[in-house]
Order: C-alpha cells, then sequence, then structure tokens
C-alpha cells in the first residue's frame, strides 16, 4: 500500500511540472496558427485590392470570388468570427484589414502578439 502512495505521488509530481508547458505550448501555437491566418487573410485581401481596385464588402466575397477557400477559424473560439476594419476611404469597399475579434478564449497577449 505504501508503495502505491509512493508511486502516486510521483505521478502527481510528474504532472505538476508537465502540465503547465503543456497549457503554455498549447496557447502558443493557437497564438502561431492565428497569425498565420491573419496573415492569408491580409494576403488575400491585398489580391483582391490588386485585381478590382477596391476592397471587398466583406469577407465571404473573399471566397465567392476564390481568393480564399474559406474563411479560417480563430484558434482561439473556434469560429471565423474576426474583427473587420474599414477602409479609410469609404467607396472603395469594407474590408481594410482584419483583426482578432476579442471572443472569450483569445488571451490579450497573443492579441498583441498577432497584431506584429
Amino acid at each position: 500500500m505504501i508503495e502505491l502512495i509512493v508511486v502516486l505521488a510521483v505521478v502527481g509530481l510528474l504532472l505538476s511540472i508537465a502540465v503547465p508547458r503543456y497549457v503554455d505550448s498549447m496557447d502558443r501555437g493557437k497564438a502561431q496558427v492565428q497569425r498565420a491566418n491573419l496573415a492569408a487573410m491580409r494576403e488575400a485581401i491585398d489580391k483582391y485590392y490588386g485585381d478590382r481596385g477596391k476592397y471587398p464588402e466583406n469577407l465571404d466575397d473573399l471566397v465567392q470570388k476564390r481568393y480564399l477557400r474559406f474563411i479560417p477559424p480563430d484558434p482561439f473560439t473556434d469560429r471565423p468570427d474576426w474583427g473587420v476594419i474599414a477602409p479609410p476611404d469609404a467607396p472603395t469597399g469594407g474590408v481594410y484589414d482584419v483583426q482578432p475579434a476579442g471572443g472569450a478564449g483569445a488571451s490579450a497577449a497573443a492579441r498583441a502578439a498577432s497584431a506584429q
């Protein structure tokens, strides 16, 4: 019985060391995926503007015109809920840039890292 308690204590100690590192690596991975998704959408917006001379009205226009296959989901919320920034001169479209929507799963550090 004592051996079992010792083994469980050692396993608990190892888990208390490993779990925080695992959670941190998952958050860093989500932030990297978020940055990659933002870069892909921004590149598609730039290509749309270069081809058509105006910005898309919404993100779905990028999919309909085949600049993207689908709107990538935000890895923190698992939904394609991106914040849309309108262009400074409104007659040229509705989507100038995208940013994380800041859902419940997105941390401030991940949003700051994605802005870079």
